[in-house]
């Protein structure tokens, strides 16, 4: 395991782009491809760490060829053989030194310059906690159009050309100050699950955002670091986007309840009462489209059944956990008061 102090080098800025991958060597193939294209100054000191996470595939020999060819110089990996994307960014998190931490997933393709832009980015913000870049979809075929819609559900983040400061950042792409993530105590303890193998419920890197903010640091949207997130055509199936808005709901669900600044039961109160709204405006919704006077088409209702369906699943959940869980749970990133 690395030393987890980052380095120190004068008028430098050091990051480590850590790729957390599941059994998807063909598509890691293009990503390395991508990474290898970086067109980085020497000012900026940075590796590669790609993460197996109990891959079955090629995903080996892609990395191996990789490394030989030394296409990527400063390129290695490491096994992880807990399953699940929590576990797999700890790992990457243990194993590498750098100041800050770029969470690439697997099947995204970064722009030529996205190194150096994050590089400049960190180096003129670096009390700040993480940033985020332009993330567009890049479709294997164009899906239908109300599949459009959705963006969301795979990680879209586009908020414009100007650097903003949003309440949250999608995963893909997620470049995270080392100190940050240590002042939160997350390495030590993630308390929502991520995608374990092909489940689709999420929430981790919402968990690591929401605690970077509670520990008192800024986070940030950067336009300059923009990057392409290949969508295979199997997942803009109506099944697809039907399980994973389930997931979403179950996410959006928990999230909520870190950042909860209260007590238990009205917590529970509130979210079962805005749960029992939406369910209820969806309901008044779907009969609306059955007598053709709804704005919807026919196929997103069972979409956005499944998201409200997830977020009263993710109420259950945390009644099903025991008080010591539900303690540890509740308002574990709600942000400090302002003194202003």
């Amino acid at each position: 395991m690395s030393n987890l102090l980052p380095k120190q080098m004068d008028n430098c800025v050091s990051i480590d782009l850590v790729i957390c991958t599941y059994n998807n060597a063909a598509l890691l193939d293009r990503a390395l491809t991508a990474i290898s294209k970086q067109q980085v100054p020497p000012s900026v000191y940075w590796n590669v760490l790609v993460v197996n996470n109990n891959c079955t595939d090629e995903t080996s020999q892609v990395v191996d060829k990789y490394i030989q060819s030394q296409k990527i110089p400063s390129l290695s990996t490491v096994f992880e053989p807990k399953q699940g994307l929590n576990h797999a960014r700890q790992c990457g998190v243990e194993n590498t030194t750098g100041d800050w931490i770029a969470f690439v997933d697997d099947d995204c393709m970064l722009d030529p310059d996205w190194v150096a832009e994050a590089a400049k980015f960190a180096f003129s913000h670096l009390e700040c906690g993480a940033f985020g870049g332009k993330v567009i979809l890049d479709w294997e075929t164009l899906p239908p159009a109300y599949v459009l819609k959705y963006g969301y559900s795979f990680a879209q983040q586009d908020r414009g050309m100007s650097v903003t400061q949003p309440d949250c950042l999608v995963g893909a792409g997620l470049v995270i100050n080392r100190k940050a993530t240590l002042d939160t105590q997350w390495l030590s303890k993630q308390l929502l699950s991520d995608r374990i193998g092909k489940k689709l419920v999420s929430g981790g890197d919402v968990e690591i955002v929401l605690r970077i903010r509670s520990a008192g640091y800024d986070i940030w949207y950067n336009p300059t670091c923009k990057l392409m997130h290949f969508i295979p055509a199997k997942r803009t199936r109506h099944k697809y986007l039907v399980k994973i808005n389930y997931g979403l709901g179950i996410s959006q669900q928990m999230s909520h309840s870190l950042l909860w600044h209260s007590s238990y039961l009205s917590w529970l109160c509130e979210s079962v009462f805005s749960t029992f709204l939406s369910s209820v405006n969806l309901l008044k919704q779907t009969l609306k489209i059955a007598l053709g006077r709804g704005y919807m088409e026919s196929r997103e209702i069972p979409i956005v059944w499944a998201f409200v369906r997830g977020q009263w699943a993710g109420i259950l959940r945390i009644l099903c956990m025991n008080v010591q869980e539900r303690q540890a749970l509740l308002g574990a990133a709600k942000l400090a008061p302002s003194n202003n």
